[in-house]
Order: structure tokens, then C-alpha cells, then sequence
């Protein structure tokens, strides 16, 4: 069993914190020793997308700043991190993490032996703060595009999903109904909005909006909207009560992937995306995609109305996610980076001998 430590976002609302979650669940489940470091409550509250939902386990530790979004540098509790002895120790990269002190912190775990892997979430170069990438033992990114972004060599381990859970809802048993949560921008749910308004003079439908921010600027007889944070349990629940998962996202320029998707498409509902960079990678199975991408607002409703009325075409699509999920489940991920754990030791001892 190894000793694994880990620095990252926990319990928040975004997509460093879920890849670190999801991965040392795995750890535990193995039977590892893992600890966590984590941002201080007060620094990472700063920004508008990390909010804490829950209480941290015995586990995790609380150690460092993030930079301050009006430009504090932040900073590391180094001694809360080399008090310890890891046979591994995994850095989730993100942008408001204190680079220098990080960089510095992982030159101390090497001198110690410890080998130290760098998770990219980073949609950019210029946003890695690094001076080299070589100050960590190993590199990995999620796909070939940040191979491509950060012209370095890297692992490609994909980001992890949840396994399958099937509900028990017969597909429009009470009315088609609609799902979206998150922290998402108004903007984003603006195309899903038209579209159900349009929907609605065809179905008897709902759209259930569950936003920790408050409600869309929205009256409309068909929406239903909560303020509240939903964990991943209470996720799987609200989908497994609903017809159609819609995943507001708005186009950026930079190279990312939808924590979200990859959270929620094993609860075998079929799933609506935008065609922005986060899905582009997205694989054909058989000719149908784990996810419904559109184009525009008319391709949009064109796609909800084939999801409705072609159950031959929701069981593909289907079929895709469920491939999609098996391929690279979060158990899977988790064996695979301790694959290259122990080939990079393995490497080394050669090397040295």
C-alpha cells in the first residue's frame, strides 16, 4: 500500500475538486493511505466558483491560499506537507494555485524521494505558472489537446466518470421533464429557456432548475427553480427523476472538458450539450455520441423533439454513455495513474542501477 498525498480543491463546486475527489475515493477504496491539502476556507471563498459542500474528513488538511483574485500572491504551509513521508504525491494544477511556492514545495518532496505528478486543468500555457514543467516526475492531462497547449510530454489519462446507476423512471411517465443544475452563468441556460417555451406548446413539460445562486431572471408556468447545493448523491437522485439533462455551457477559446458530464452520464438520462470546446472530443459509437450536441437554437429544438418522439434513437444514444462511462471509470483512472506511478519508479531504479 503506498503513501499518497494530494494538493487540491475539495468539496467545491468545480472541476479540480470533483477530479480529486472522484480519484481518492478510488485510493481509499484500495486500501491506500491518502492526504489531502486543500485551500483555506476564506481564500478559496474569493472566487465566485468555489463553494465548500460538506464537512472534511479526518484526512484533509487545510494549508494553503490560493492567489488572491485582486492579485495576492498566496502562499503554502510547507511544513503541514513535508511533515510527511508519500510515496506519491499528485498536484492538481489549476490557475490560482501559488505556483512558486508549489514548484518549491515539490523540489522538497523530490529531495525527500517522493515521486510528484502534476494533474493539468490548466486551459492555457501562459496560465501554468511553472518555470518547468520538469520540476515534477510526471505530467497528465486529459486528452491530446493539452499535449498540443503545453508542447511537453504528458500522460494522456482522461478525466475520470462516474460508474453506471440506472433509475426506475419510464421515460415521460408524468410529462417530460428537464433538468439542469450548477453555478452556471444566466446566459448559458438562455437557449434551453427559448427552447422549452417553444416545447411547451407541444408537451406537457417541466424545467427544473436547481442553482445554488439563485433563480433565473425567468417567469414561465413550466419552470421550477430551487436555491440549494446538491452533492453527488442528490445529483443522481434529481436526474434519476427526470427525462432530459441540460448542461448549460458558454464557448471559450481554451482547452477544457465537462467535469460535469463526466459526473452525471452514468445516470443513463439523456444527456443535451452545446457544441463548445468542453464536448469536441466526444467519440461516435456505432454513429451516435455519449451526449445530443446542437448547433443553434433551431438545431436545439429539432434534437429535444427527436429525444421525446424516437425512443430507438434515446436507446443509442444511450448505449453511447454507457460505453463512454465504462471506458474510463473513475476506478479505472485511479489504477492507471498508479500504473504510471510505479512505471516512473520503475524507470528510475533501472536508470540509477
Amino acid at each position: 500500500m503506498y503513501e499518497i498525498g494530494v494538493l487540491s480543491r475539495w468539496k467545491a463546486t468545480c472541476g479540480v475538486s470533483m477530479h480529486a475527489e472522484m480519484i481518492v475515493g478510488e485510493f481509499l477504496r484500495m486500501g491506500h493511505d491518502v492526504t489531502v491539502f486543500a485551500p483555506r476556507i476564506e481564500s478559496a471563498n474569493r472566487w465566485w466558483h468555489h463553494r465548500i459542500l460538506g464537512e472534511d474528513e479526518d484526512f484533509v488538511v487545510r494549508c494553503y491560499d490560493e492567489v488572491d483574485p485582486s492579485g495576492g500572491r498566496g502562499g503554502i504551509d510547507f511544513d503541514a506537507v513535508l511533515s510527511h513521508d508519500f510515496d506519491l504525491f499528485i498536484v492538481e494544477s489549476y490557475q490560482c494555485l501559488p505556483y512558486p511556492h508549489v514548484e518549491k514545495m515539490v523540489w522538497k518532496l523530490r529531495e525527500k524521494g517522493t515521486k510528484v505528478f502534476a494533474v493539468i486543468h490548466e486551459g492555457r500555457r501562459e496560465d501554468v505558472g511553472y518555470s518547468s514543467l520538469n520540476s515534477f516526475d510526471a505530467v497528465i492531462v486529459f486528452d491530446r489537446r493539452y499535449v498540443e497547449m503545453l508542447s511537453h510530454d504528458a500522460y494522456v489519462v482522461p478525466y475520470p466518470r462516474n460508474p453506471v446507476v440506472r433509475g426506475n423512471r419510464r421515460f415521460g411517465e408524468d410529462g417530460i421533464v428537464l433538468f439542469s443544475f450548477g453555478r452556471q452563468p444566466v446566459g448559458e441556460y438562455l437557449d434551453y429557456v427559448r427552447a422549452v417555451d417553444w416545447l411547451s406548446k407541444r408537451y406537457d413539460v417541466v424545467y427544473r432548475v436547481v442553482r445554488s445562486d439563485g433563480p433565473l431572471p425567468f417567469d414561465k408556468p413550466w419552470l421550477r427553480q430551487e436555491r440549494r447545493r446538491l452533492s453527488n448523491e442528490e445529483v443522481y437522485e434529481a436526474l434519476h427523476g427526470s427525462d432530459i439533462h441540460l448542461i448549460p455551457k458558454g464557448r471559450t477559446n481554451n482547452v477544457v472538458v465537462s467535469s460535469t458530464l463526466c459526473q452525471c452520464l452514468g445516470a443513463m438520462v439523456p444527456t443535451v450539450v452545446p457544441n463548445t470546446r468542453h464536448f469536441e472530443t466526444l467519440p461516435e459509437y456505432d454513429g451516435f455520441k455519449p451526449a445530443v450536441i446542437y448547433e443553434d437554437l433551431n438545431d436545439l429544438k429539432a434534437k429535444l423533439v427527436r429525444i421525446i418522439e424516437d425512443g430507438e434513437f434515446r436507446k443509442n444514444v444511450l448505449k453511447a454513455a454507457e460505453r463512454f462511462v465504462n471506458e474510463n471509470r473513475k476506478d479505472k483512472v485511479a489504477k492507471r495513474i498508479l500504473e504510471i506511478f510505479e512505471s516512473v519508479q520503475s524507470l528510475l531504479s533501472i536508470t540509477v542501477s
